[in-house]
């Protein structure tokens, strides 16, 4: 069974999709740019907006039952592969020790005109309450 996640703690969807569904032990988050949980685009710095799209991340993450201590896979778009140095150095800050499997690309636009994008699979550790 499929569950979607909602929290006001991250920024909306801006089309027909969710922030996250749950399927079993999983949550399998939506890419979040850097956009606050009210809709405003973090300004136009790759530490900032990384910063913002973490912090997305992670209310999304916990409104799942997750934390981003069990996140298993991630990927990163990339506006620029010249921010790469700058998003592993803000990214590792989040992730600390804690190493899950990752891909990184560059892409040729991203929503918003942003700089980064992430999304992630991470386990569940508990059920969202209905």
């Amino acid at each position: 069974m499929m569950k979607p996640v909602r929290t006001s703690d991250a920024p909306q969807a801006i089309g027909p999709y969710s922030q996250a569904i749950k399927v079993g032990d999983f949550v399998f988050t939506s890419g979040q740019i850097a956009l606050t949980p009210d809709g405003e685009m973090t300004e136009e710095d790759i530490e900032l907006q990384t910063a913002q799209v973490m912090r997305n991340l992670k209310a999304v993450l916990e409104a799942a039952g997750s934390n981003l201590q069990n996140v298993v896979k991630t990927t990163i778009f990339l506006a620029d592969m010249e921010d790469f140095m700058a998003v592993n150095a803000v990214y590792e800050k989040w992730f600390g020790d804690h190493k899950p499997a990752r891909s990184t690309v560059a892409v040729k636009t991203l929503p918003k005109n942003a700089l980064v994008e992430i999304e992630c699979i991470a386990l569940v550790e508990a059920p969202i309450p209905d």
